[in-house]
C-alpha cells in the first residue's frame, strides 16, 4: 500500500469520526495528512533506531551527551533511548578470563612449555556504574560493543596468581597437584581483590586449570631417568641369577665325594635289577671288579 493510500484511509478515518467538521478543515487535514505521516513514520524509526535493550545478564550504564557517566544501573529487560547521549551495557554474569600459552617457572627452576587456564567472575550489578567511572579505563576491556568491566584487571591479577602456585611445584607434579593449584591460584585473587577492597563488587566463581605442560628438556630427563631405573633393576635380577647359580655349584662341590659314591650305588643297583628281571644280556666287568663287588 503506498504513502498516498495510508494517507487517504487516515483521512477517511478522521472524518468519519469528526463528521465533517467544516470544509475548509477538511482541506488542511486533506492537505497536510501525507506530510504528517511521514513526520511520524521518521519519528518512529528514530524511536526504533535511537533505543537499546538491556540483555539478561547484563547491567546498563548511561553517558549523558557530556560524557559523563550517569550515577545508577539500567537493568535487564529495560528499553532505554540512545538519541540523547549513549548506553553503555557491561556483561556481568559468568564472564570467563582465559589465560593462555603462560610459561611460569617451576620448583625445580625450570620453565613450562604451557600453561592454560581460565578464571570466571561476576559482578556485582549495583558496583558496575562505580567501578566503570572510578577504576582506571585500562581494567576495563572492550570486545563487540559490549564493556567487560574490570576484565584486564582480572587477567592481571589471575596471571600473577598462577606465577606464583607454580613455583610451589616441580614441574612434573602440577598435572597431579590441578586441584591444589586451583584453590590457590582462587584464594589468591580473592585476597588480593579483599586488599584493593574489591571483594564485595567482584566475585571469582571458578578457576580451571585447562592445559600444563613441562619443557622438552624435562620431559628428556624424566624419560631417562626411568629407562635408567629399569636398567638397573635388570642388573639387580642378573646379579641375584648370578649369586643363586654361584651357591648351587659350591653346593655341589662341597658335597661332591658323597654326590659321587650315591650315584655309583644307583647304577650298580639299577644294574642288578635289570639281570634279575631278565633285560640285561651283556655285562661289561671292570678291572677292579672285586674291589666293587666283593670285601677284601
Amino acid at each position: 500500500m503506498g504513502l498516498d493510500k495510508i494517507s487517504d484511509l487516515c483521512y477517511n478515518v478522521f472524518n468519519t469520526f469528526t463528521n465533517g467538521v467544516s470544509w475548509f478543515s477538511n482541506f488542511i487535514l486533506r492537505k497536510h495528512m501525507k506530510r504528517i505521516l511521514t513526520l511520524s513514520i521518521l519519528a518512529a524509526a528514530v524511536l526504533a533506531t535511537g533505543c537499546t535493550r538491556i540483555e539478561t545478564g547484563e547491567v546498563g550504564v548511561r553517558v549523558g551527551f557530556d560524557k559523563q557517566v550517569q550515577s545508577g544501573e539500567l537493568l535487564p529487560g529495560s528499553f532505554n533511548q540512545t538519541f540523547i547521549g549513549d548506553v553503555l551495557t557491561f556483561p556481568i554474569k559468568d564472564v570467563n578470563v582465559t589465560l593462555e600459552n603462560m610459561t611460569p617457572v617451576a620448583a625445580d627452576n625450570s620453565t613450562m612449555k604451557d600453561f592454560d587456564a581460565v578464571v570466571v567472575y561476576n559482578i556485582n550489578p549495583s558496583q558496575v556504574s562505580e567501578l566503570y567511572s572510578t577504576k582506571n579505563k585500562s581494567f576495563h576491556a572492550e570486545f563487540k560493543g559490549d564493556t567487560y568491566v574490570m576484565y584486564n584487571y582480572i587477567v592481571q591479577t589471575a596471571r600473577n596468581a598462577i606465577y606464583k602456585a607454580a613455583r610451589k611445584h616441580e614441574a612434573l607434579d602440577m598435572a597431579d597437584k590441578r586441584n591444589e593449584m586451583e584453590k590457590f591460584i582462587q584464594d589468591e585473587i580473592v585476597r588480593n581483590m579483599a586488599e584493593e577492597k574489591l571483594d564485595g563488587a567482584i566475585t571469582i566463581s571458578q578457576v580451571m586449570i585447562r592445559n600444563v605442560v613441562p619443557s622438552d628438556t624435562v620431559v628428556e630427563s624424566a624419560n631417562a631417568l626411568v629407562r635408567s631405573k629399569n636398567e638397573l633393576k635388570q642388573k639387580e635380577v642378573e646379579v641375584k641369577t648370578a649369586e643363586a647359580e654361584s651357591r648351587r655349584m659350591a653346593a655341589l662341590a662341597n658335597n661332591s665325594g658323597a654326590s659321587i659314591a650315591f650315584m655309583q650305588a644307583q647304577a650298580m643297583l639299577n644294574v642288578s635289577e635289570g639281570i634279575k628281571n631278565g633285560k640285561v644280556q651283556t655285562i661289561v666287568v671292570p678291572s677292579n671288579f672285586n674291589a666293587l663287588m666283593m670285601p677284601k
